[in-house]
């Protein structure tokens, strides 16, 4: 009797690449409307895209920038064309507040590499606030913490960037 067990065991054991649904429609048709929210497919109160960008406050040339989902393959292309959007508008500075960003891969991290990229090409810059412990786990372990400032709250990012304007 455990001999039957042990293949379901193995199986049970391995992992198996996340799939998630976004919609039942078949390509090209309409979504469906409210039951197919409601039943789980997507998270009410979930931005469309999966990720939200937005200018919380503008202070001189630094704005805050609350960014709010998941930073995936998915939705990381919307997190560098937002930055740069952003900055392009005016401030040299972004602060993106990453309080609300319960994970980000690979993918997250080459759009803000490609993001700093692109604005620092234009003398501004990106400073990270309210990065979770594993996500700074990966900033460290990719060496990116040398190429953004990282605090552990926006009052604390703005602080480090006023400092050196007031001493200089």
């Amino acid at each position: 009797m455990t001999d039957e067990f042990r293949p379901s065991r193995r199986t049970a054991g391995r992992r198996v690449p996340e799939v998630r649904c976004r919609t039942a429609a078949p390509p090209g048709a309409a979504a469906p409307a409210g039951p197919a929210v409601a039943s789980g497919i997507r998270a009410i109160g979930e931005p469309e895209a999966g990720l939200d960008v937005a200018t919380a406050r503008v202070s001189g040339d630094t704005a805050v920038v609350v960014v709010n989902g998941e930073i995936d393959l998915r939705t990381a292309d919307i997190l560098r064309a937002r930055l740069v959007e952003l900055h392009a508008a005016g401030p040299r500075r972004l602060v993106a507040d990453f309080t609300a960003v319960p994970f980000c891969d690979a993918a997250g991290l080459g759009a803000l590499v490609a993001a700093h990229n692109q604005i620092a090409a234009t003398g501004g810059e990106i400073v990270l606030a309210g990065v979770r412990p594993a996500q700074l786990r990966l900033l460290r372990i990719t060496g990116l913490q040398r190429l953004f400032a990282v605090h552990a709250d926006v009052p604390g990012a703005l602080t480090a960037l006023d400092s050196p304007t007031a001493s200089g």
